[in-house]
C-alpha cells in the first residue's frame, strides 16, 4: 500500500482523500503537455474511481499514457497538501456512481446543486477511471 493510515502524514492524505470533494487530475496530452482538470473522486483506501463524461481529451490522454498526479486541496494561502501519482484506466467493471452509495453520500449535494439526481448524474458522468496509485508526496 502506497498510503500507510497508521503513520501521520498517511493518516493527513488518507483523511483529505476521503473528505476532500475536488481535486486537479493531470494527464498528459499527446504533445506532452500537462493537463489539470478539476473531478470528483473516491478513495477505497486503495484505489481512485474518478467518473467522467464520455469523449473528454482525459481519456484519450490516459489511453495513451497511463500516467497521472491527482493534486489535492489547497488551503488559504495556496500550500498544496498532497500530490498522489499513479496509473490510471479506464475500468468498466467498476460500478456506475448511482450504484456506489459512498460516492453519493459525498457528492449527493454537488450532484443538487448541478440540477441533477444521481441517476442522472450517473447517466452523464458513465466512464469510471481507476487510479492506482504508486506514489504520494505530502507535506
Amino acid at each position: 500500500m502506497v498510503i500507510d493510515p497508521s503513520t501521520e502524514k498517511g493518516s493527513k492524505v488518507t483523511q483529505w482523500l476521503r473528505d476532500d470533494l475536488v481535486a486537479w487530475l493531470v494527464t498528459v496530452a499527446a504533445d506532452g503537455t500537462p493537463v489539470p482538470t478539476p473531478v470528483w473522486f473516491w478513495w477505497d483506501g486503495e484505489t481512485l474511481l474518478v467518473y467522467s463524461q464520455p469523449d473528454k481529451p482525459k481519456l484519450r490522454h490516459i489511453a495513451a499514457n497511463p500516467r497521472v498526479a491527482l493534486a489535492l486541496a489547497f488551503d488559504e494561502v495556496g500550500d498544496l497538501r498532497a500530490v498522489v501519482t499513479g496509473a490510471a484506466e479506464v475500468d468498466s467493471s467498476a460500478p456506475a456512481a448511482f450504484e456506489l452509495p459512498a460516492y453519493i453520500d459525498k457528492y449527493r449535494d454537488e450532484i443538487a446543486r448541478l440540477g441533477s439526481n444521481p441517476e442522472e448524474f450517473s447517466g452523464a458522468y458513465s466512464v469510471p477511471i481507476r487510479i492506482r496509485p504508486t506514489r504520494v508526496r505530502s507535506w
